[in-house]
């Protein structure tokens, strides 16, 4: 199946949607909002007559029901505008490798940007597809524009071929994933679906439906701070407390040290004072015991590092980030299954991984709405060295395409 994915893709990269966490607005920046206009009037154009964006810059639409049958579910589909503002997204520049033939691939604007099969083994498996990468000095934005792309080409080939069976299928388009907003001002109730599918992941064929279970942990040591001529006995450095705790994790359960389905506990924040330093440490594990076994460990981490320092206190605050979806899958099997056999009618493997990471799948399942994550060729993330193929976008939206298909066939 070729279809307009890489037409798209390519208009769509050129929009700088990264999004700013400092920002109080939703969407966070204009040129989120200018997407999500431009795919209003696609989706007008193509026939989804109440494609439109509310108040928080979230898209809403519907592909109507082509079947005869009653009591088809109503699907859904999801991505998001946003990119990561970890990497500049000013004037993208794509570029469509042709063919490509597995040498290196040289990003002009940044020479020392070089795509190499030998290193990257999902490169190396698309030898003879087509390539888009941007031209060094920026993301490309695959990250989540491919997802875009293949839902709005599948949305144009479902209006075009009305002989096809399905259900009702909604649209989504959020703003601010990135930023972990992505499902801020979502409205599952007016979703309507019985479940969704986010179009947010890698290579072909993969399907992702567990993530980390995730807290975020504050340790705020409190010292005691005087003039350092006159300290001796008195001070208690906050600075040396928290350099003890941090001194005293274990190594082998660091994200550096960690992979598959082994969690972690990562010091990624420090604001150092010698009256009081705070230190934020990120918490996951694929299975929420184990996650609150971790917070109970370092919590008692923490106050025997403040005992060898007397006079020192820790304060520590816990916050829930997001939970496994697998969790809330796992009691609507048929969710996953129908996705796998639609990867399977399009002539794919399926690969089936954990998230490393969180997905608006996850906060999206415990919102009532079961959603776990299909491939849109995304590779490399967030980097200059970002790449997708073409034709993973095209099989893609051919799965779309199945997927509606297997939800009607297997309707009762």
């Amino acid at each position: 199946m070729q279809t307009s994915a890489l037409e798209r893709f390519l208009r769509y990269v050129r929009i700088d949607t990264r999004s700013d966490e400092r920002s109080p607005t939703s969407p966070s920046t204009p040129g989120q909002l200018a997407l999500l206009n431009l795919l209003v009037s696609e989706l007008h154009a193509v026939g989804v007559a109440d494609a439109r964006v509310d108040e928080y810059g979230v898209l809403m639409a519907t592909v109507p029901s082509t079947t005869s049958r009653p009591g088809i579910p109503t699907i859904g589909l999801i991505a998001h505008v946003d990119t990561s503002p970890e990497m500049s997204g000013d004037d993208v520049r794509p570029i469509v490798h042709r063919r490509y033939d597995g040498r290196d691939l040289v990003l002009p604007d940044h020479p020392s940007a070089v795509l190499r099969a030998a290193d990257d083994a999902p490169l190396a498996s698309c030898i003879g597809d087509d390539i888009v990468t941007a031209s060094g000095l920026t993301l490309l934005g695959a990250d989540d524009k491919a997802g875009v792309a293949a839902i709005m080409a599948a949305a144009e080939y479902l209006m075009a071929h009305q002989e096809i069976p399905h259900g009702p299928v909604r649209i989504a388009f959020t703003p601010d994933e990135e930023i972990g907003r992505g499902t801020a001002h979502f409205d599952v109730a007016r979703f309507d679906a019985l479940c969704a599918y986010t179009l947010d992941g890698g290579g072909r064929g993969e399907l992702e439906v567990e993530n980390f279970s995730a807290d975020a942990m504050t340790f705020t040591f409190q010292g005691f701070n005087t003039h350092p001529g006159y300290a001796r006995g008195r001070m208690i450095n906050a600075i040396k407390v928290a350099a003890d705790f941090l001194n005293r994790l274990p190594p082998g359960e660091a994200p550096e040290t960690t992979a598959g389905y082994e969690g972690f506990a990562h010091p990624y924040v420090v604001d150092a004072h010698v009256d009081r330093t705070s230190v934020k440490v990120l918490i996951r594990d694929f299975e929420t015991d184990r996650l609150r076994d971790r917070e109970r460990g370092l919590d008692a981490l923490a106050h025997a590092t403040v005992a060898d320092h007397p006079g020192a206190t820790v304060c520590i605050d816990v916050e829930e980030s997001y939970r496994n979806m697998r969790e809330v899958l796992e009691r609507h099997p048929e969710v996953a299954d129908y996705a796998r056999q639609a990867i399977e009618r399009v002539g794919l493997a399926v690969r089936q991984k954990p998230i490393r990471g969180g997905t608006d799948g996850a906060r999206l399942s415990f919102m009532g709405l079961p959603t776990p994550n299909l491939f849109a060729g995304e590779h490399n993330f967030h980097s200059r060295l970002e790449w997708v193929s073409a034709q993973d976008m095209d099989k893609a939206v051919a799965v779309i395409v199945e997927l509606c298909r297997v939800w009607e066939e297997r309707a009762r």
